[in-house]
Parts: structure tokens; sequence; C-alpha cells
């Protein structure tokens, strides 16, 4: 692989920008919350926090659900979803249920309820299966089949 090519995560994605490499989790957090930084770096904070790992770091990155971008706020439930961390869970399902809150923003909340894979999100995620907007509605359905999917996993280990 040449240094030009973008690199996979441990998390098995091509991020849209390189993680941060340098500064705490502090600094981190202050690029991603000022919404006057370039979204490049705001971006680099995002995956810094999420190959930190830590529930501070999910505490940060549910935080910036606050900004002023649609796009980095899809960026974050797409993250938390990666991340798998239960704690995420009712900022998320906070973003699904917000009816002012963009669509591709709801979607990837939906999604990222699945691959966290805890039952608890099965009541939202149905109460949006019917919604009109099918980005939602059809992400939910999804996530309500990875959660049957791991729960079957689950019973298949016993």
């Amino acid at each position: 692989m040449t240094s030009s090519t973008p690199e996979v995560s441990d998390y098995g994605s091509v991020d849209p920008a390189p993680p941060a490499t340098h500064g705490s989790s502090a600094q981190h957090r202050e690029v991603l919350l000022d919404e006057q930084a370039r979204m490049f770096e705001r971006m680099r904070a995002v995956f810094a926090l999420r190959n930190d790992g830590s529930d501070g770091s999910v505490d940060t990155l549910c935080s910036a659900f606050s900004s002023k971008s649609a796009l980095l706020r899809h960026e974050l439930a797409y993250v938390l979803g990666q991340m798998q961390n239960p704690r995420a869970l009712p900022t998320l399902w906070e973003r699904l249920e917000d009816e002012e809150e963009h669509v591709m923003v709801r979607h990837e909340a939906a999604e990222a309820m699945g691959a966290i894979g805890d039952g608890r999100s099965r009541p939202v995620l149905e109460r949006f299966l019917t919604h009109p907007a099918a980005e939602i509605s059809e992400s939910c359905e999804v996530a309500l089949d990875l959660l049957d999917w791991c729960e079957r996993a689950e019973w298949n280990k016993d």
C-alpha cells in the first residue's frame, strides 16, 4: 500500500479523514465542538475519539450532536455504531425520534442501534417502521433484523 492510499481502520472502514494522531481527548473535543474549525479537522477528531473507545469518548461524540452540520452528525452516528457501546443509545434514540433532525442522521442513528445490538432499542425502532420517509423506515427494518440476528447468534452459543 502506498502512502497516498487511505488506510483501513481497525473498524474495517476507510474513513473520510485520518484520525488525529496528536492531542488529548480534551483537545479533540475542543476541535470537534468548534463550529469554525474545518470539517476535515473535526472529522479527524471524530475518528481519534472513536479509536480511543472510552466511555468518555462516547460522551464527547454524543455531545457533538449539537453541531450545525448534518454531515458531521451523520458521521457521529456512524462511528457510535462502530464503537458498539450501549452508552450511546439514549442519544441515538433521541436522534431517531427528533422529527426536526435531518433524515440522513436519523437513518444512521437507526443503523447504529442495530450495530450496537442491544434489545433496549427494539421499541424505538419498531415505532418508526412505518415512518413515511423510506430512509428511516427501511433503516429501522434493517436494524431490527440485525437485532434478531444478534439474539439468534447468542442463543446458538449456548
